[in-house]
């Protein structure tokens, strides 16, 4: 049986869609789109899902681990070494909230959106 729908994008609200697509571009090495806007930027990967991000009025950051404001959705990635990875997404505006819920396996951080997304050792 083929599949009635194949995932094409992953959206994600922010502030500000160029500042957080040139982020995510700089930790995947992903292309930007190149009719992304103030409105919308989205980052196109050679077959797989396009990753958006849309500009929302009063963006709301999710609160991660607490639930004030639901993490609503989380990206996750696997890195060859945690260490080095984390201290690179640092560098380049993540954050690291607490707790950690098992950092000897994963990592999880927040992008400059306040998005928690997890670095896994891979």
């Amino acid at each position: 049986m083929s599949p009635l729908m194949k995932l094409s994008a992953i959206t994600l609200d922010c502030p500000d869609p160029l500042a957080l697509a040139a982020f995510y571009r700089e930790v995947t090495g992903l292309e930007a789109h190149p009719k992304s806007d103030a409105e919308f930027a989205s980052l196109v990967p050679e077959g797989g899902p396009t990753i958006g991000f849309q500009r929302v009025d009063d963006y709301r950051a999710p609160t991660w681990p607490d639930q004030v404001v639901p993490q609503q959705l989380h990206l996750c990635f696997d890195v060859a070494d945690l260490e080095e990875a984390e201290a690179r997404l640092l560098e380049l505006g993540a954050g690291k909230p607490d707790p950690q819920p098992n950092e000897e396996r994963w990592r999880v951080l927040t992008d400059p959106a306040g998005h928690p997304f997890c670095i896994i050792a891979g």
